[in-house]
């Protein structure tokens, strides 16, 4: 792909003001012939003048040779061209001067003034010989034949150079003007494939946080519950067989659930996956814009997908969970509930969630307060928990931590535009807190 519009200027192959070697060819063969026409031309000039034939001659060949610099002056050759005009000189000259002039980058009211010129020395010059030649033929002609002949022939031998140089230099330069758009648009296209390149890098980071987040609230809550029971399960096993099997169903329930979950998100994952591959290879590669627009809708729908999840209603069990589990949870509501938007409702549930594991991680033990405020345009919960009691060898569950937790709920809280405030309490126990907008 071009980067600039000198790739597609002509390599400079030619000596000195030429661009290619043709070029200088052709200019030295236009001036060859120039020269060999001004010659023939001054042998009438120089009888007519009264000088010497070789000097009419070799006026002829210095004057007609201006023709090869007509790429580098040619308003030198044009001049030229006005000045042997007086001497019945230089037809090729002229027209060729003329064409050059008009197809140069000069400016246009360069080029009339001299095309005036040339006009005027052609009128004047063809007026006086018609003139001439019909007294010396003893013909008569019309007040109006006379002036309507040399108008008509000097226009002949300026108009048409003059308008075929017009349009060939404006031809040239919408060519030029074309080649730059040209350019600028492959920049430009180039460019936004780099943007949509670290769109798509973008939104793949933002897709593996996302699914990184999802998959430690479904898995970090079930697990440590289970490992809570299991502790428990083995610390009653032979004091009381009855309450060790409750235990052992509850940790095989929490396992299918955790299992259930885990198997929804991979089955998204799976089914957006093939669609990805599909879309790719459906897609061009040079269609920046459509791919840009199909990442912007995949998004989208990602985004719909996700906002599925758990809501508020299963709060209740999931306190009861926590409360199987040995927890001391209180459980309070404020206001009156309502249908809330199905990412503010998996966001707050998410919240609540992933406060209890942390209870059950580094505070085992401690009494829990579980808050809920339906406000009228916005959803407060708070997760508050007392100072965990002395940990016993046995009752230890030695649940790890990750450090993932309480990023992972800011993150959630802040891509709704809630506030999320975590910290420890005065009286040496954590609190968890959030607001989200109810819209």
């Amino acid at each position: 792909m071009t980067t600039t519009g000198e790739d597609h200027a002509p390599a400079r192959g030619g000596p000195w003001w030429w661009d290619r070697r043709r070029g200088a060819v052709l200019d030295v063969s236009l001036g060859a012939v120039s020269a060999l026409e001004c010659a023939a031309e001054g042998v009438p000039f120089a009888r007519d003048a009264g000088v010497p034939l070789a000097v009419g001659v070799v006026f002829g060949l210095l004057a007609g040779s201006v023709l090869v610099v007509r790429r580098k002056w040619p308003i030198a050759v044009v001049l030229v061209a006005i000045a042997v005009t007086p001497a019945e000189m230089g037809f090729l000259m002229g027209i060729v001067g003329l064409y050059t002039l008009a197809a140069s980058e000069l400016p246009r009211r360069i080029i009339g003034s001299l095309a005036g010129m040339s006009l005027l020395g052609s009128l004047v010059v063809t007026f006086v010989r018609l003139g001439q030649d019909s007294a010396q033929k003893d013909l008569q002609f019309g007040d109006w034949l006379l002036p309507f002949a040399s108008i008509t022939m000097s226009l002949g031998a300026t108009a048409p150079p003059l308008l075929l140089g017009l349009y060939v230099g404006q031809r040239r330069r919408l060519m030029e003007s074309l080649r730059e758009r040209a350019d600028s648009l492959e920049r430009e296209l180039q460019l936004l494939a780099e943007r949509a390149e670290e769109r798509a890098e973008w939104a793949r980071g933002e897709e593996r946080t996302r699914i990184a987040r999802e998959m430690h609230d479904v898995v970090a809550h079930r697990v440590s519950l289970m490992v809570v029971h299991a502790a428990a399960l083995q610390a009653v096993a032979r004091k009381d067989p009855e309450k060790a099997v409750r235990n052992a169903a509850l940790v095989g329930d929490m396992g299918r659930q955790a299992l259930t979950e885990l198997r929804e998100m991979l089955g998204v994952l799976r089914s957006g996956g093939e669609g990805v591959r599909a879309e790719r290879a459906a897609v061009p590669l040079a269609a920046v814009g459509v791919a840009a627009a199909a990442a912007a809708s995949r998004a989208a729908e990602d985004g719909e997908v996700s906002s599925e999840g758990p809501s508020l209603a299963e709060l209740d069990e999931l306190v009861g969970q926590s409360a199987a589990a040995g927890m001391v949870v209180d459980l309070s509501v404020e206001g009156e509930g309502r249908p809330y938007a199905a990412e503010v409702e998996s966001t707050a549930f998410r919240v609540v969630q992933e406060a209890l594991t942390n209870v059950h991680k580094h505070a085992a033990g401690a009494k829990t307060y579980v808050r809920l405020a339906h406000r009228v345009s916005e959803i407060a919960m708070q997760v508050e928990n007392e100072p965990p009691p002395e940990v016993s060898a046995e009752s230890s569950a030695r649940l790890p931590s990750g450090g993932n937790g309480l990023v992972g709920m800011k993150e959630r809280v802040a891509a709704l535009g809630g506030v999320f405030v975590s910290g420890p309490t005065d009286a040496g126990g954590f609190r968890v807190s959030a607001v989200i907008p109810a819209s």
